[in-house]
């Protein structure tokens, strides 16, 4: 950016009325109560921050939780929806929309205002931030950070639906939210899952390792980002489909080439897991409105010499066979119950392993950010920012426009390196054409091979 951000107004959105209603925080929310999650939306287009602000009221109506607060009560973490409300703050730059659009997932990019996570959990922080930055060329980021015990990206993208739906004047869509998240699976979960929990308590060196490897990430990874047309990806699904002998989707096999080639350029060949997270919904019979961390993980083994289909098969198997194969949420149940509740906070997620080189990959696509409508614009573009700099975490989501696929990956730095020169470029997209038409804004992101 040419300048600075430059803070021109700051308020306090709340729907106006509190209803009291107080969640009790499930396991995987609790899990996450640590975390915070940043993403912009960016517009080609001026957007009316009075409407903005109104919309977002109406829509904190509907989702309350995201203007409440945490508290700790018996051991107990909970949501209350007392309407303390979510700052909305306005920036203006002089620089354009690319600029700033070339900068999401800069450190320090000021497009987003990160939620203290840790500080939220006590209640002395919002769970929800929004950040509304004017570009010198009439463009806007829509910059929103919510803390990860109220929801996961689907329960972020109906609040958005409801936002754009306040705004444009449209029938507002429905939302639940679960009083006692670990009461509601109980009722649906079969009495028996795989019987793995998805996380564990490591022992004093390595849980020292992690806090050492947590407080070098910003200096030790970079983040890297990927663009791929959907005529390489259709290529890709084609030949992997063809060598797994069954039809696979763009989510598995974008997964299955990325991660083998990644290894491929790490020169690492030894057996590695990838943990890919699933929306538990769906397989749950839940509603789609339910707001919450209703989530469920795929853990893989994979040897690089298998090649990137025969990943991509297995990856295609495990998501169908997830209700019976992998599901565990009662088995997180179960294990929490012989820990305590009070020794959560010294568990990690299985997928969080980096000393292992553990490599997650989250799906973002199809939760329909490219259909969310604010004054009658569509985002030009939509993407994580720097949320986590741990190395082997990604995120996939569609590319400029809706097209394609943008992977946001962060690796360690010499690797990061190697991924952006030429050899890299060329792994990553042997699959593309030259007839291939990249987005007209991708020639504005040298930084996005």
């Amino acid at each position: 950016m040419s300048i600075w951000p430059q803070l021109r107004l700051s308020r306090t959105i709340r729907a106006g009325r509190a209803p009291g209603t107080v969640l009790r925080c499930g396991l995987m929310d609790t899990m996450l109560a640590d975390l915070a999650v940043s993403v912009v939306l960016c517009f080609d287009r001026p957007l009316d921050d009075e409407r903005l602000a109104a919309g977002l009221a109406r829509a904190l109506e509907r989702v309350p939780v995201f203007a409440g607060r945490l508290r700790t009560v018996d051991g107990v973490l909970e949501a209350v929806c007392d309407d303390s409300g979510v700052p909305l703050d306005l920036y203006t730059v002089d620089g354009t929309l690319a600029e700033a659009m070339g900068r999401v997932t800069a450190p320090g990019s000021d497009l987003a205002d990160p939620v203290d996570a840790p500080a939220a959990r006590t209640g002395g922080a919002p769970l929800f931030t929004v950040r509304v930055t004017r570009t010198g060329d009439g463009g806007t980021v829509l910059g929103c950070s919510w803390h990860h015990a109220v929801g996961d990206l689907h329960s972020f993208m109906l609040l958005l639906r409801i936002w754009s739906a306040a705004v444009e004047g449209e029938e507002l869509p429905e939302a639940e939210l679960v009083e006692d998240q670990d009461a509601l699976l109980a009722g649906v979960l079969p009495e028996s899952d795989c019987g793995r929990p998805g996380f564990r308590v490591p022992g004093e060196e390595e849980a020292q390792l992690l806090a050492r490897e947590v407080a070098a990430g910003p200096r030790a990874n970079r983040t890297v980002q990927i663009l791929f047309t959907d005529a390489e990806v259709e290529r890709m699904r084609e030949e992997f489909s063809a060598a797994a002998g069954r039809r696979l989707s763009s989510g598995d096999v974008l997964c299955a080439h990325v991660v083998c080639t990644l290894r491929e350029l790490d020169g690492d060949g030894a057996e590695r897991w990838l943990t890919v997270p699933v929306n538990a919904r769906r397989w749950l019979g839940l509603s789609p409105a339910l707001v919450g961390n209703l989530l469920g993980d795929v853990h893989l083994p994979h040897q690089p010499k298998d090649g990137p289909a025969a990943l991509a098969g297995a990856l295609r198997a495990a998501v169908e066979e997830f209700p019976t194969a992998h599901l565990n949420l009662r088995a997180n149940l179960d294990f929490l119950a012989s820990l305590g509740r009070d020794r959560l906070r010294d568990c990690v997620p299985l997928g969080f392993d980096p000393q292992a080189r553990r490599f997650s990959f989250s799906n973002w696509s199809r939760f329909g950010a490219y259909r969310v409508s604010f004054q009658g614009h569509r985002p030009v573009f939509f993407s994580p920012t720097a949320n986590y700099p741990l190395p082997w975490v990604s995120w996939t989501v569609e590319g400029f426009g809706g097209a394609g696929f943008l992977t946001t990956v962060v690796l360690p730095a010499r690797l990061a390196a190697r991924v952006r020169g030429a050899e890299g470029r060329a792994a990553l997209h042997r699959f593309r054409a030259a007839a291939d038409e990249l987005p007209a804004p991708a020639a504005a992101f040298p930084k996005v091979i």
